[in-house]
């Protein structure tokens, strides 16, 4: 691969923009993926994503070929039995959970809640004490990638411990930057991928649990066949494989941003990306901008801003900033027009400044072109 490569700067919720070390690891010889050599790269990338939040001496990452939801799909489908379980929803993620619930004929509960406004603790335990049913388990997003909003993981996993639910945590955008400790926080079982902050390439998702929680789920009557997740754990067990062709040149590509990752640390990678986040919030505060959930309950990862007037026209400020080489995304709100700005990938501070230089030019024409357009209408009227 050139040195040159063109660099893009992704300031989406992910992909995220990579180094080139990462983009140059894909090339690599073609091998079988049932050659042993690879069931041991494999393995190294199993027991370093679960060293990140727990000890593999005691939790699994389960690694599938698809995107983040492919994880959460088979967490959902794979974990619940007879009993019920409640699905927080406040944002696009937590209403996906539902969906995915609803399509396999899940008993499930939904707890709704403010999607910019920190969980309420005491409304959720109400939820799970009036429910008439046994909860067997709770599924909620880490960090909603609709607004930025961090929800507070590690109390409702003291919730479910006085409960004794197994909570599943969908912590897609936020594994490898917020700080987490499957144990401390009570997670049983947790879904990501390898393209947000892991910043590698998509397409590996995978599932941290106990093993003992894997194991439990033998006898369970699948309710899928490519995403069940004990037939993908007890395979790779027993062969060193996954059960259907993996995508091998993108695992190459999650060895080496582990490897990254491991240098930088994680905390120090959250530093990084908090600096970002503040260099935006600057940024957005100067030129007038709003954003919608508080600081004090945001993940500062991914920042969705509210559109300044009614005439905005997203797609055209996309396109004004891809011709640029900056990538941004569409809002996720129903009923509220937004626009989603990431500060996640290989990116810092500095490329933010670049953005929002951009940013302010291409308000400040917008703003032009308006006054034009009235003049012009006014002088018809003359």
């Amino acid at each position: 691969m050139n040195s040159d490569v063109k660099r893009n700067i992704l300031l989406t919720p992910g992909p995220a923009t990579t180094t080139d070390s990462v983009k140059r690891s894909q090339v690599v010889p073609d091998i079988c993926p049932r050659e042993a050599e690879f069931g041991v790269v494999m393995e190294h990338i199993s027991s370093e994503l679960t060293r990140l939040v727990a000890d593999p001496d005691h939790y699994r990452a389960v690694l599938f070929g698809g995107s983040g939801t492919a994880a959460v799909e088979s967490m959902i489908s794979s974990v619940p039995g007879g009993e019920a379980m409640v699905i927080v929803n406040n944002g696009a993620y937590g209403r996906r959970m539902c969906e995915i619930a609803a399509v396999y004929g899940i008993d499930f509960l939904e707890f709704r809640s403010p999607f910019d406004e920190a969980i309420d603790l005491d409304e959720l335990e109400r939820c799970i004490r009036s429910s008439g049913r046994r909860i067997s388990h709770l599924a909620v997003v880490h960090h909603e990638t609709t607004t930025g909003l961090l929800n507070r993981v590690k109390e409702i996993g003291e919730l479910c411990r006085r409960y004794h639910i197994d909570l599943m945590v969908d912590a897609i955008s936020s594994f490898a930057a917020v700080p987490m400790d499957m144990k401390e926080m009570n997670i049983s079982f947790l879904a990501s991928s390898s393209n947000k902050n892991l910043q590698g390439m998509p397409g590996v998702s995978f599932v941290i649990a106990e093993k003992s929680k894997l194991e439990n789920l033998k006898d369970r009557k699948p309710r899928s066949y490519y995403l069940n997740l004990y037939a993908q754990y007890r395979y790779f067990a027993e062969h060193a494989q996954m059960r259907f062709t993996p995508p091998v040149q993108t695992l190459y590509a999650l060895k080496q941003a582990i490897r990254e990752l491991k240098q930088e640390g994680t905390a120090k990678r959250y530093e990084r990306y908090t600096a970002s986040w503040k260099t935006l919030i600057s940024g957005l505060n100067r030129l007038g901008l709003t954003y919608i959930v508080p600081e004090e309950h945001h993940a500062k990862l991914i920042t969705s801003i509210r559109e300044p007037d009614a005439d905005f026209d997203f797609q055209s400020m996309h396109d004004f900033f891809y011709s640029k080489g900056i990538m941004i995304y569409p809002g996720k709100l129903e009923g509220l027009k937004t626009f989603r700005v990431a500060n996640i990938g290989d990116i810092t501070a500095k490329d933010i400044e670049v953005f929002l230089e951009w940013l302010e030019e291409y308000l400040h024409g917008v703003q032009a072109n308006r006054r034009k357009v009235e003049s012009r209408g006014n002088r018809s009227e003359e």
